[in-house]
């Protein structure tokens, strides 16, 4: 592969969905949660607190936003050189990734004296913090080389990184043969890896064709070859005891899957070559034979493939509509004096505060319903599909529905959250398997909401500022995860656990807990309405027009 190639935003792309494979990892609290509170001594509480520092580490991403738009809107005029773009970004996360987990087994393991509860608090945040690294660069710098299919692309790399928590499991359960100790090592080298082999393939590049978005659509579709791949894995894995050598050819088989987007980059970075180079010959008054231009018949005119506009074009477009282009191509500090901003805000702390708060105790709600170990571990693995099918299908259908009518995006944010409010009903009434349809709501929920949000932000306040305003509205999720995962789940809990065990079995331990979230989630609704009337002309008059006028 020849370097001209490797700089392309179709390699970025395939660089940046392979890292958001691996960086998932705080998906998987699931799988090595009990470990972690048996060999540590906590009770629910204890690890409820652990999980929420580690949902502020996965969601608190304002030092990544800041730190991508010191290497990147700064960097034309910095004197640093090389020493600045998105790699520096993913560098930054895998030195936090790799410190975080690597300390969190070595207490586990024994290998180290174990931690007081602050300090694994504070590893446990390092070691998710790095996530959100991993994820600004890439989500913002797909943004940036797709602007007109933002939700798509946000959908891509979200719905990946959803996947990534049962991709991981899979390598799990092939490599550590269902050793949690041994996972815990596995998430502290992986993402670490990987991004340092790839970081330097993320770049940013200013051209956008009409071509786009029929390669975007192959990634999707390999997306969700994959999450249907995953699933009948998980399914078959649920039903029968397979063999280690299975185990291992499903396993190549996935990593074959995860490795096909490269023949869709080179595919699409060939059709840009040949575009370039009939635009070449036509320049110096080459016709080609009818046989020939044939060939360039499936490409757009070469004509078409642009700049984006700049943020000063979109924002003189944006004043077409005065009453709501105040919050366009805003600064974190801008977009925190205006009222969608915080009704963005309130929105996602009852829909990402109330689905993480039951993906960090899905162990326990097993436990207390007689669910088996397997079963267990196929619920955190299936709760990796649902997530993607919701952060993936956001933002591909209200793309569509952007695109075709003008639909604001905060109607799609208020029906994912009355599903959300289903999902909790499900899992509070107990009835046999009732978490299996429960986790596929909240799930798919849950997920929509991580595409929703960050291409809403980057319609409402501007492209330029993207990385630290979503991430600083993303604050919202770790926040409801510590209202509801420790001041309403555990505290509930603990209040109905018995025996030294501090365990509770029955459909009253969970009940109160998700009637409560349920109607939080319906607050949420209320909430997203509201966003939705104050800026649907916003979007009927300016984005809409955008996007087709781009």
């Amino acid at each position: 592969m020849d370097r001209e190639m490797l700089k392309s935003k179709w390699m970025a792309t395939v660089a940046s969905i392979w890292i958001q494979c691996s960086c998932g990892a705080s998906y998987t609290f699931g799988i090595y949660s009990s470990i972690l509170k048996s060999t540590q001594g906590y009770d629910q509480s204890t690890l409820d607190t652990i999980s929420v520092f580690k949902d502020i580490g996965a969601n608190a991403g304002i030092l990544s936003g800041l730190l991508y738009s010191a290497v990147t809107l700064h960097g034309n005029h910095s004197r640093l050189g090389v020493f600045i773009g998105p790699w520096v970004v993913h560098a930054a996360g895998a030195i936090q990734c790799f410190l975080g987990y690597f300390v969190i087994w070595a207490s586990v393991d024994g290998l180290i004296p174990r931690l007081p509860v602050p300090l694994m608090c504070f590893f446990m945040w390092m070691a998710a913090h790095a996530q959100t690294f991993f994820n600004t660069s890439n989500v913002v710098s797909g943004v940036h080389n797709f602007g007109d299919y933002g939700g798509t692309i946000v959908g891509i790399m979200k719905g990946f990184l959803g996947l990534s928590g049962a991709m991981l499991i899979q390598f799990y359960e092939t490599v550590c043969l269902g050793n949690p100790k041994s996972f815990i090592l596995l998430v502290a080298l992986t993402p670490t890896l990987l991004s340092l082999l790839l970081m330097n393939l993320v770049r940013n590049y200013d051209t956008n064709t009409k071509e786009d978005k029929k390669h975007l659509n192959a990634f999707s579709a390999v997306a969700l070859i994959i999450a249907a791949y995953l699933t009948i894995n998980i399914l078959l894995e649920n039903i029968f005891t397979l063999p280690l050598w299975s185990r291992i050819i499903t396993f190549v088989v996935l990593v074959f899957l995860v490795g096909s987007p490269l023949g869709i980059a080179v595919r699409a970075q060939r059709e840009s070559c040949d575009r370039f180079a009939q635009s070449l010959l036509e320049e110096r008054g080459y016709k080609p034979k009818p046989e020939e231009s044939s060939e360039f018949s499936a490409a757009e005119d070469p004509t078409d493939y642009r700049a984006l506009p700049s943020g000063e074009a979109q924002a003189k477009a944006a004043t077409d509509y005065q009453s709501s282009s105040d919050e366009y191509d805003l600064n974190l500090l801008q977009a925190l004096r205006t009222v969608n901003f915080w009704l963005l805000f309130i929105a996602t702390i009852c829909g990402l505060g109330s689905g993480l708060a039951t993906v960090n105790n899905i162990s326990q709600i097993g436990e207390s319903l007689g669910y088996t170990t397997i079963e267990i571990n196929s619920l955190v693995s299936l709760w990796s599909i649902w997530n993607f099918l919701g952060r993936f299908g956001a933002g591909y259908v209200s793309d569509i529905f952007l695109h075709r009518s003008g639909w604001a995006r905060p109607l799609f944010m208020a029906i994912t959250l009355s599903t959300l409010s289903i999902g909790h009903i499900v899992i509070a009434s107990g009835f046999t398997k009732c978490l299996y349809l429960g986790s596929f709501l909240v799930g798919v929920s849950y997920g929509s909401q991580w595409s929703l949000m960050p291409t809403i932000s980057s319609e409402l306040f501007g492209v330029g500022h993207m990385g630290t305003i979503f991430n600083t509205i993303a604050i919202a999720s770790p926040l409801g995860s510590y209202i509801f995962s420790v001041r309403v789940v555990g505290y509930i809990y603990d209040k109905a656990a018995t025996g030294k065990d501090n365990t509770c079995s029955g459909t009253h331990c969970f009940m109160l807990s998700f009637l409560i979230m349920a109607a939080v989630a319906f607050f949420g609704v209320l909430v997203a309405l509201v966003l939705f009337f104050r800026t649907r002309r916003f979007y009927q008059e300016v984005v809409h027009r955008r996007v087709h006028h781009s």
